[in-house]
C-alpha cells in the first residue's frame, strides 16, 4: 500500500481511480473552482491512506477488531450485531456484482425508510465499487425522477412498501423516454426476484473494491434556489473525515452510547448521526421507521439511548410530552437544520436537565463544522469552529469582516462543496477554495458564530430545506394559477413556514376550498413537508422592470 498522506490532498498527483464508469470523474467542477480541502489543521488524526474504501473502514475492520458480535442496529422488535450486518452487506455485494453487473463507478439510487436493511445495501454498494444515491421516503414521482437523470442512476433498491413511485420514476426520464435497461430491485418482500432471494446462497465474504480515496463515494442531493436539486459529491475520505471531527471532539461518545434521532439516512444529517458515527466508535443506533416526536420518546426509553440528533423543531415539540416518559439514559442532544432558538434550548433543559449541542452543517461539506458541547455551549450560538475546519465571516467583496458585523459565513476543512455538473453554482458557493453556505453571521470576541438569516431563497422548516422556486413550479401546474411567488415567513414552531402568494386565473374563486385543494395538490407532487401552509391570494406579484419576482417584497408584507 502507498504511504498515507494528508495536508492538501487535491494539490497531490491524482491516485489511479477504480472507478471504470467515469460518470463521476467526469462531473467534477474544474480544478480552479474546487474547495481547498485543508488536512493540515489537525496533521496527526486526519491521515488516510490514499486507497481507501469507506465501508471497510466503518464496517470490516470493526468485526475485524472483535466488534462483531456487538450490536450496531436496534429496531422495533430486534436488533442486528455489526457480523450480521457485514454478511448482509457482503450478500448484497454479490448481488450487485453477479446478478445485477454493477461496475465500479455505476450509481445506485436507496429508497426506504431508516431500518438496518437500507444501512447494509448502503455498505454493499460502496464495497462493490458504486456510488449511493440514498433518497428520502416522502419524495415522490417528479423528484426521484429528476435525481434519476441528473445522476444517470440505472439501478434502484427500493423498499417494496415505496416501490409505486419509486418504479415509475426509474421507468421513464423526465422528458418521457424510457430509461433503457434501469431495474428496481425491491427488498423486504417475499417476490421471487426480490433482494433477499438473490441474496440466497450468496458467500458471506466479499473482496471489497479497491477505491482511491478520492473516489467517490456518494452523491448528496440538496434542494436549491433555482428549484431543482443539487447533487453533491463527497469521496471515500470524506466519510471518514467528519466521523473524526464534530464526533470527536465535540460530541464526545464512546462505544457503550445509543444513538437515535429523526432525520432520514438521505439527509447528510441523519446519515452521519445515525450509521456514520455510532460504527466509527464501535457504538450502536437506534433506527427508527416513524420518529415522531412521541415515537422518538418512546424510543429512547425503550431502547435506552443516550445520543440523539434531532432537529429545534422535535425538541420544542417533545419538551411538552417528556413527562410522559422515562429520559433517564439519555445523556447528550444534538440539533441541526435550522437555527436552534434560545428559547427552546432553555425550555429543553428546564424539562429535562440536559443542554442542547447545536451545530450547523450543509449536505455541500457533508456534515458539521460549527458547534460546541459542555462548558462551552453559548445559548443562541451556533457555536464554535469544529477542529479540522476553519470559518470566517465576510463581506460582498470577500474580505473578511471585523468581529460583531453582519457577513456572509465562509469555511473550509477536510471537506467541501463539489456539485454534480453544475459549474453556475460552483462558482457561487466556493470562492478562493472557501465554501460560501448561503447563511448571514455574525462572530463575536471569543470566536462564537451567531446566526441571523439565510442569503439566499432556501426556506428552513422544522429542519427541512425547502425550495421556493420549486413549491412555484408545482403551484403553477394547478389550471387555477396564474402566477405565484413562494417565501419564508415566522413561525414560532416551525421557524418558517411555506407561505405562497398566487394570482388566480380568470374564472376561479379565491377561499379556503381552493387553499385545501391546491395544498393537496402540492402534496401529492413532491414531498409534502414542502406544502405551503400559508396561501395568501393576490392581484399581482411585485416584479422588476426586467419581470424578476420581488421576494423580499412578499416577505415584507408577511412581517
Amino acid at each position: 500500500m502507498a504511504e498515507p498522506h494528508s495536508a492538501f490532498p487535491d494539490s497531490l498527483p491524482s491516485e489511479p481511480s477504480a472507478h471504470v464508469d467515469t460518470f463521476c470523474r467526469d462531473a467534477l467542477p474544474p480544478p480552479e473552482l474546487m474547495p481547498e480541502r485543508r488536512y493540515d489543521t489537525l496533521p496527526d488524526l486526519l491521515v488516510y491512506p490514499p486507497r481507501l474504501n469507506c465501508a471497510a473502514e466503518l464496517l470490516d475492520k470493526m468485526v475485524a477488531a472483535g466488534c462483531g458480535e456487538r450490536t450496531v442496529f436496534h429496531f422495533h422488535g430486534g436488533r442486528w450485531t455489526y457480523r450480521q450486518l457485514l454478511e448482509t452487506a457482503n450478500r448484497i455485494a454479490w448481488v450487485l456484482v453477479q446478478d445485477l453487473g454493477l461496475v465500479p463507478g455505476n450509481r445506485v439510487l436507496l429508497r426506504g425508510p431508516n431500518n438496518p436493511m437500507m444501512a447494509a445495501c448502503w455498505f454493499a454498494v460502496l464495497k462493490a465499487g458504486g456510488v449511493v444515491v440514498c433518497t428520502m421516503p416522502l419524495l415522490r414521482v417528479r423528484e426521484l425522477t429528476f435525481l434519476a437523470d441528473k445522476a444517470k442512476i440505472g439501478l434502484a433498491l427500493c423498499d417494496a412498501r415505496l416501490a409505486a413511485e419509486c418504479e415509475q420514476a426509474m421507468a421513464t426520464t423526465g422528458d418521457g423516454f424510457p430509461r433503457e435497461e434501469a431495474r428496481v430491485v425491491l427488498f423486504h418482500t417475499a417476490q421471487h426476484d426480490a433482494l433477499e432471494t438473490l441474496m440466497r446462497g450468496k458467500p458471506t465474504h466479499f473482496d471489497n473494491c479497491d477505491t482511491a480515496a478520492e473516489d467517490t463515494a456518494l452523491i448528496a442531493f440538496t434542494s436549491g434556489t433555482t428549484g431543482q436539486g443539487k447533487g453533491t459529491m463527497h469521496a471515500h475520505r470524506d466519510v471518514l473525515a467528519v466521523c473524526d471531527c464534530f464526533p470527536r471532539y465535540v460530541l464526545k461518545a464512546d462505544a457503550d452510547d445509543v444513538f437515535c434521532g429523526s432525520p432520514p439516512l438521505a439527509f447528510t444529517y441523519g446519515l452521519g448521526g445515525l450509521v456514520l458515527f455510532p460504527m466509527r466508535i464501535g457504538a450502536s443506533s437506534l433506527l427508527l421507521e416513524q420518529a415522531a416526536p412521541p415515537q422518538l420518546l418512546q424510543g429512547i426509553q425503550d431502547h435506552r439511548a443516550t445520543v440523539c440528533f434531532t432537529a429545534p423543531t422535535a425538541y420544542r415539540a417533545m419538551t411538552g410530552l417528556v413527562k410522559g416518559f422515562d429520559l433517564s439514559s439519555l445523556k447528550k442532544c444534538v440539533s441541526a437544520g435550522e437555527t436552534l432558538p434560545k428559547v427552546t434550548f432553555e425550555q429543553w433543559r428546564s424539562a429535562t436537565g440536559l443542554d442542547i449541542i447545536d451545530g450547523i452543517g450543509s449536505t455541500e461539506m457533508l456534515h458539521m463544522f460549527i458547534s460546541s458541547s459542555a462548558s462551552d455551549i453559548r445559548p443562541g450560538s451556533t457555536g464554535r469552529v469544529v477542529p479540522g475546519y476553519q470559518a470566517m465571516v465576510v463581506d460582498d467583496d470577500f474580505q473578511e469582516v471585523p468581529r460583531g458585523t453582519i457577513g456572509r459565513l465562509a469555511v473550509k476543512g477536510p471537506t467541501g462543496c463539489r456539485y454534480l455538473d453544475n459549474l453556475e453554482r460552483q462558482s457561487a458557493y466556493v470562492h478562493g477554495g472557501w465554501n460560501l453556505t448561503g447563511d448571514s453571521y455574525v462572530q463575536d470576541a471569543d470566536g462564537y458564530f451567531w446566526y441571523q438569516a439565510r442569503t439566499d431563497d432556501m426556506i428552513i422548516s422544522a429542519g427541512h430545506n425547502i425550495s421556493g422556486p420549486e413549491v412555484e413550479a408545482v403551484l403553477l401546474d394547478h389550471p387555477a394559477v396564474a402566477e405565484c411567488g413562494v417565501v419564508g415567513v415566522p413561525d414560532e414552531d416551525r421557524g418558517s413556514i411555506v407561505k405562497a402568494f398566487i394570482v388566480l386565473r380568470p374564472g376561479f374563486a379565491a377561499g379556503p376550498s381552493l387553499i385545501e385543494e391546491l395544498q393537496a395538490f402540492v402534496k401529492a407532487e413532491i414531498a409534502p413537508y414542502k406544502y405551503p401552509r400559508a396561501i395568501e391570494f393576490v392581484d399581482s406579484m411585485p416584479r422588476t422592470e426586467t419581470g424578476k419576482l420581488q421576494r423580499f417584497r412578499l416577505r415584507q408584507r408577511s412581517t
